[in-house]
């Protein structure tokens, strides 16, 4: 492995014109195929294998043309203090509004609310429905002011309006000016990494680049994989973080190797074969994770880990080849000012064996046990709120008091009950009952008995006359664990109620109900996918570092960080202990699907740091350093770029927390707060403190193993065989960038 990538490197170094060319190409097809590409048709969020999911297919086939996805607003009307919205004055704005709504272009219907009698008990609140012949995303900008339009004039009536539904639903940001802020960090924190301009604009312009590429391919194959606009949103996420971490291993041990002597094109080959190994491999644990996701069974979810783990593919593609190809533009610009001037104070540091991370390694060598024990003690106290997990999918209930949506919410539970903004859908399948209207009566009467139902609507009949829906409305919230009991309450009388119907059934669905649903097929799917990604993950370590002790460390890691970070996000999210400082209004909670794209992208992200920071343990071990040694040897090359490459992943993800939506704030400070644990509290000290007690242990192979495994070279022991030793840097007072024997060569050279 090393050898091939070192030759890539040196092939991508001296075709530097044809390697740049042919990525700008691809860029530019993609983004033409992007560009011609017809507009994937949203399909919605579909889990097949769920209760909720089989009625709503059933209400599409009884139903046919009913289960429109056409936008929708449910314009909720409070009247002032005092008065009644059925008040003369009142009545007819609300009614001026209806008409005018029912007017616009792209309306397929405007129900008034005293003809659908909704309107409260107390008659201060009412609320119209509003639907649309096209989906949210196609609806034009004039047929939105139209609405808000007359929605304005109800409101000069002396009407508090607010609007509910996807028809003028603000659009959820993804971080704005605060991910740019991230992406600011990521360029200080390589600057003073690199301490060169060139050297941290060159992790940052490539990792761009491969984003552009990922995203132009994702949309140029997005009708025909059905991808929608959301999928992209992870690619983005992790492309941009992998393609600088990628990038920034592989420029920094061309930095290295030109301070070891090399010349500029056996120093690129060298950083590709090295280096590049350990990106490869830790660019396959994220594959593997993401590509994980399809174990979870939720279509969405694997089309965005698929996606995720093609972005994360060309980042890994790009630092193999474009980077070495950049460098052989610009040789000596990626280097420090004293590097390339071959200054004494350059010197003093080349000769230098510590620096931070050593003297760090050392302490930690020297007192295995108290670190370990204080890592992992630490990590399991903030792991504790775990027990406490609540999932769910939060709605307008967790947006900003800011937004339309969540003051409509409040009005509808203020007005008609808790439980009126997420009323349960009762589909009941008649077909084998000989009497269908008297059997659904039984299902009705029976639902409306259940403790902590407090209405249901009439039921509606299909045009076959066998299968009719009626609505529940639960006496608690959605999101309350009391809804949650009594959606498997009716479900576990489902046995009693249908022997009563004879020959009829019924399924519950709506959006709550699919909400716990969903919830319960990712709590029961998460076991499985963490066995299948890190078993799949322990494979490969077992490949790349030739050890039985060394993966299994690395997924013991892993499982502590992963479940600190799910800790701290049940901590602020769900018990609500510094959400303020966030700006998170309301709690609750926490996303369905947060644990499994915690654990995928934190689970890739920790092999990362685990193969850049082991693999050069690995390397100094098998080039004759004692176990202790090539810790602190590990530590030297690599902690400082690890450290830089945690903060700029933690700066990204950072970003997503200023956020106007409470779930991708959710996402972001779990993505954050995960890599520190792992990088800085399971690999900066519990590693080396495990790797400290194991000794020579840890890198142990049974002789069965170390026969049938192929040994891949991850390390780059044949490199050092067949590269010649470097010439050494001239010990003078100072040499001009032309002269210097060891980092300035003669063009011959740099080819």
């Amino acid at each position: 492995m090393a050898t091939v990538l070192y030759h890539l490197g040196r092939v991508a170094f001296r075709w530097r014109w044809f390697v740049t060319l042919l990525w700008v190409a691809v860029l530019a097809v993609a983004g033409f195929a992007a560009s011609k590409a017809p507009e994937a048709s949203d399909e919605g969020f579909t889990m097949p294998g769920i209760e909720s999911q089989k009625a709503f297919d059933l209400l599409e086939e009884r139903f046919p043309g009913t289960a429109a996805d056409g936008a929708g607003a449910r314009i909720v009307f409070v009247a002032p203090g005092g008065e009644k919205v059925t008040a003369g004055a009142n009545r007819a704005a609300v009614e001026k509004l209806v008409d005018e709504a029912a007017a616009g272009s792209q309306v397929a219907s405007a129900v008034d609310p005293f003809q659908a009698k909704t309107v409260s008990k107390d008659r201060t609140t009412a609320y119209a429905t509003v639907t649309f012949d096209a989906k949210a995303g196609d609806l034009t900008d004039g047929s939105k002011a139209h609405l808000e339009h007359a929605i304005d004039a109800a409101r000069d009536a002396g009407l508090t309006v607010e609007v509910g539904g996807d028809a003028l639903a603000t659009q959820p940001s993804a971080g704005g000016s605060a991910e740019a802020i991230g992406i600011a960090v990521a360029a200080v924190v390589l600057l003073i990494t690199f301490g060169s301009l060139a050297a941290a604009g060159l992790p940052l312009l490539t990792a761009v680049l491969g984003v552009a590429v990922s995203m132009t391919g994702i949309l140029a194959l997005s009708e025909t994989f059905g991808l929608s606009s959301t999928t992209g949103t992870l690619a983005t996420m992790l492309g941009l973080a992998c393609g600088i971490d990628y990038a920034l291993f592989v420029v920094s041990r061309y930095r290295e190797e030109r301070g070891k002597g090399h010349a500029p094109r056996e120093a690129a080959g060298l950083a590709a074969g090295t280096a590049g190994s350990a990106v490869v491999f830790a660019g396959l644990t994220v594959v593997i994770a993401l590509a994980g996701l399809s174990v979870v069974g939720v279509p969405m979810l694997t089309k965005m880990g698929l996606a995720a783990a093609g972005a994360v593919l060309v980042g890994v593609l790009i630092s193999l080849t474009l980077v070495p190809a950049l460098l052989g533009f610009w040789p000596n610009a990626v280097l420090s000012r004293g590097m390339r001037r071959g200054s004494r104070r350059f010197r003093r540091k080349q000769r230098r064996l510590d620096n931070g991370g050593s003297r760090w390694a050392k302490v930690v060598v020297r007192h295995p046990l108290p670190v370990l024990l204080l890592g992992v003690v630490g990590l399991g106290a903030v792991a504790v709120p775990v027990m406490d997990l609540q999932l769910g999918m939060p709605g307008d209930e967790a947006k900003s008091t800011s937004t339309t949506e969540r003051r409509a919410y409040d009005d509808l539970a203020k007005g008609f009950g808790p439980g009126f903004n997420g009323p349960l859908t009762i589909v009941v399948d008649a077909k084998g009952a000989k009497d269908s209207e008297a059997a659904v009566s039984v299902v009705r009467k029976d639902i409306a008995a259940t403790d902590g139902v407090v209405s249901v609507s009439a039921a509606r009949f299909n045009d076959a006359g066998d299968t009719a829906v009626f609505s529940a409305t639960p006496s608690t919230a959605p999101t309350d664990e009391k809804t949650m009991d009594l959606v498997g309450e009716i479900r576990d009388e489902r046995s009693g109620i249908e022997a009563k119907a004879s020959g009829a059934s019924f399924e519950v669905t709506g959006t709550t109900a699919l909400n716990i649903d969903v919830a319960e097929k990712v709590q029961s799917a998460l076991v499985p996918y963490l066995v299948v990604v890190v078993g799949l993950a322990i494979v490969l370590l077992l490949l790349v570092f030739r050890s039985l002790l060394v993966p299994l460390k690395a997924a013991g890691g892993f499982l502590l960080s992963v479940l600190a970070a799910l800790g701290a996000v049940v901590l602020v999210f769900q018990q609500g202990h510094g959400a303020d400082l966030l700006g998170v209004e309301t709690t609750g909670p926490i996303m369905s699907m947060m644990p499994i794209f915690l654990v995928g992208i934190v689970f890739g992200l920790a092999m990362d740091y685990e193969v850049f920071l082991v693999s050069r343990m690995r390397e100094s071990y098998v080039h004759g350093e004692s176990a202790e040694q090539a810790v602190v040897s590990g530590f030297r090359h690599s902690a400082r770029v690890v450290v830089a490459a945690a903060l700029i992943m933690m700066a990204v993800f950072s970003g997503f927390i200023g956020a106007g939506e409470s779930m991708i704030k959710m996402i972001g400070f779990g993505l954050a707060i995960a890599v520190l644990f792992d990088a800085f509290v399971v690999r900066m000290a519990i590693v080396p403190a495990v790797l400290a007690l194991l000794g020579d242990k840890a890198w142990y192979l049974p002789r069965l193993l170390d026969r049938v495994l192929p040994d891949i070279d991850v390390e780059g022991e044949r490199l050092s065989r067949k590269v010649p030793a470097p010439a050494r840097v001239v010990d003078q007072p100072e040499y001009e960038a032309d002269t210097t024997v060891s980092v300035a060569e003669p063009e011959a050279l740099r080819r």
